[in-house]
This record gives structure tokens, C-alpha cells and sequence, in this order.
């Protein structure tokens, strides 16, 4: 398994993103080699340390860097030599498993729709993220941020893939589907949820469970939670606003720690033909390891192979 890494997309990089490669490299089974993508130049000085073994660690040189500021698809079209343009470059050949970065998130999802591309049949790829539940474990949301306005039919697509996550990576034998609305019977929310929900009801490839509501996130009602990105990121970036106030009130609780962004590390990109995740723009050395943890997951999974195999056998 290989492993891709722009080592130079993030608000701390380089030292944080080599930092948690090295981290990683130290967890993930010796199979699993680990490729920075950067100035090699720059990237090499980081690696030399007595702490960690870097005999798993490769450097594939990338001498230009989009910026976070910069227009993503602009940026990757002038900047060809890019660390997100290779590692995509890399994942589209094959050459790597999977490719994470925490850099220019327009430009990491534009390298996405545009490289390695969408799956056949998928009408919008989506972000996935994660929230915990009291009673143990976590559900997934989607989408969070990639498409803020949605058909019904996209969503329809979002609660499969959601589905297929949840069964393939996290291990939930049956996964339960809920839609974000604004009340539990099936007649609320707008016109896009009410047509969705109809769509969901009918669908015979998901358990859906029906309308869920926001008092619902955090308990075990459901453990796929579907909405458009717009939606989807004013939930996540709320979730993760709780971790931070407590934090500075002092007050620390194992179920709050789970909000930090750092715990699970990025979001993979669902729906493209490739195993890809983003990172927080502002991923720590312990968030750039969780990142690459995750990719790791996936691929192990053969989650994209299953979602290839549930598309094409569908009606």
C-alpha cells in the first residue's frame, strides 16, 4: 500500500504534515510506505531526525505550492508542478493507494473531480465527515461542504455512499440512513428534502429510517446522516466549535474530545475514482497522522472497489 502526502499544503506546513507522516509511518503496518509530495529540498532538512525511522518515508519532488487563498481551479491549471497537481497526477496512474492533503480545499476537490474524476454514474461526488454518539461510536454526515445545493436525486446518491461507508470502513453491518429536516414527519422541510425523503423510502439499496432532526445528531437514531453541504458544514463547523469553547473554559469530557478536529484528521471525498482525503487547513503534526490513519482505512477497505461494484449493479 502507498500512501501520497502533499507535504506542503496547510497553514503549519511542512514541519506539521512531516511531523505526522513520520507519526504515521511509526503506527501503519511495514507495508504501508508513506510518500511525501513537496520541495524536496526543503522536505529532506525535516526528515533527518533521531526520533523516528524514515527508511518508509519517500519524497517525490514538487517545486510549486497552491497557496490556501488561491482560485483551485486556476491554481492547478498554471501550477502543473504543484504538490496537489502530482499527488493527484500519482493517484490517477496508480502509482499511489490514496493521496490526503490538508492544503487549498477547492483545489484538492477540483484535483478530484477533475483528475481522477467522478465514478461513472455519480451526479455530484460529496465530503463525508464524522460525529460521535453518546452511546458509543460514530455516524457519518454527508455532505459537508462540497455541494451546497442539492437535487433530490443527488441526495439519494449521498445516503448510498454514506451507506457503503459506513458498512465497508467503519464496520456497521446495517447501516441506518436519516435525512436532515426539520421535523420527523415525512411532509416537512422544503421541497428538495420532502422529494428526497420519497426517493430514500423507495430505495431498496439503504435502511432509511426516515426524517431525523438536529436534537438527533449525537444519539444512535441513525448512523448515516444525509443533507446538502450547505447544511452539512454549518452543522460540522458548529460540532467542532464545542471542542474549542469548553477547551478554553477547562472543562474536558471523553465524549468532547471527540469534536476536536484532530481526532479523526480529514474527510474523504466519496463518489471519484480514488481513495482521497482532505485535512484541516489547520492540521497539527496528531490531525496530519488521524488524516493518514484514515487513508489507510479506506484503502484497506476496498471501499472504492465496492462502491464501483454497487454502481454497477444498479437498476
Amino acid at each position: 500500500m502507498k500512501i501520497a502526502i502533499d507535504a506542503m499544503g496547510g497553514d503549519f506546513a511542512p514541519e506539521a504534515i512531516v511531523e505526522g507522516t513520520l507519526m504515521a509511518s511509526e503506527l501503519l503496518p511495514a507495508d504501508v510506505q508513506l510518500v511525501l509530495v513537496g520541495n524536496e529540498q526543503v522536505l529532506q532538512p525535516l526528515l533527518h531526525t533521531p526520533t523516528f525511522s524514515t527508511s518508509v518515508v519517500e519524497v517525490i519532488h514538487a517545486p510549486e505550492v497552491i497557496g490556501m487563498a488561491e482560485h483551485p481551479t486556476k491554481a492547478l491549471s498554471q501550477k502543473t508542478r504543484s504538490s496537489i497537481a502530482i499527488g493527484f497526477h500519482l493517484l490517477k496512474e496508480g502509482a499511489v493507494d490514496a493521496f490526503c492533503g490538508a492544503g487549498n480545499t477547492g483545489a484538492m476537490m477540483v484535483g478530484a473531480m477533475f483528475s481522477v474524476k467522478p465514478l461513472e454514474g455519480i451526479l455530484r461526488p460529496t465530503i463525508a465527515s464524522f460525529y460521535p454518539k453518546q452511546s458509543g461510536g460514530q455516524g457519518v454526515i454527508l455532505d459537508v461542504g462540497a455541494n451546497a445545493d442539492c437535487k433530490p436525486e443527488v441526495l439519494e446518491q449521498f445516503a448510498e455512499l454514506g451507506s457503503l461507508y459506513a458498512k465497508h470502513v467503519m464496520g456497521i453491518a446495517n447501516p441506518r440512513v436519516g435525512l436532515m429536516s426539520i421535523g420527523e414527519e415525512e411532509q416537512k422541510g422544503n421541497l428538495v428534502t420532502q422529494a428526497a425523503h420519497q426517493l430514500l423510502k423507495g430505495n431498496k439499496k439503504i435502511t432509511f429510517i426516515g426524517n431525523v432532526e438536529g436534537r438527533d445528531l449525537f444519539t444512535d437514531k441513525a448512523d448515516v446522516i444525509v443533507c446538502d453541504g450547505f447544511t452539512g458544514n454549518v452543522i460540522l463547523k458548529m460540532a467542532e466549535s464545542f471542542y474549542d469553547v469548553f477547551h478554553e473554559r477547562g472543562f474536558r469530557d471523553t465524549f468532547l474530545d471527540q469534536f476536536n478536529y484532530e481526532a479523526v484528521g480529514g474527510s474523504p471525498i466519496l463518489g471519484v475514482n480514488g481513495n482521497v482525503v482532505i485535512g484541516h487547513g489547520i492540521s497539527s503534526p496528531l490531525a496530519t497522522q488521524n488524516m493518514i490513519k484514515l487513508a489507510a482505512r479506506m484503502v484497506e477497505s476496498r471501499v472504492l472497489g465496492k462502491i464501483k461494484q454497487a454502481l454497477d449493479n444498479k437498476p
